[in-house]
């Protein structure tokens, strides 16, 4: 009898599933952010920081390589 390959793996055992299923568990994720106001939070917390600008546009053909373009 041939061995599956998947049966040969010595991967951990653990609780959460091994599938995301990012679709289905979204909106619960957005909802429990609401719940806690999560966006003012980092706000708030954020207050007294200085900004920090990304400045990220399309690659330029004769110009220097920016962040964009990595």
């Amino acid at each position: 009898m041939a061995t599956e390959l998947k049966d040969t793996l010595q991967l951990p055992k653990t609780d959460f599933p091994m599938r995301a299923g990012l679709a289905q568990r979204e909106p619960g994720r957005l909802a429990h952010w609401e719940k806690l106001d999560l966006h003012a939070a980092i706000q708030q917390r954020r207050a007294a920081a200085p900004a920090f600008v990304l400045h990220d546009g399309p690659p330029f053909t004769n110009g220097d390589v920016h962040i964009g373009t990595c």
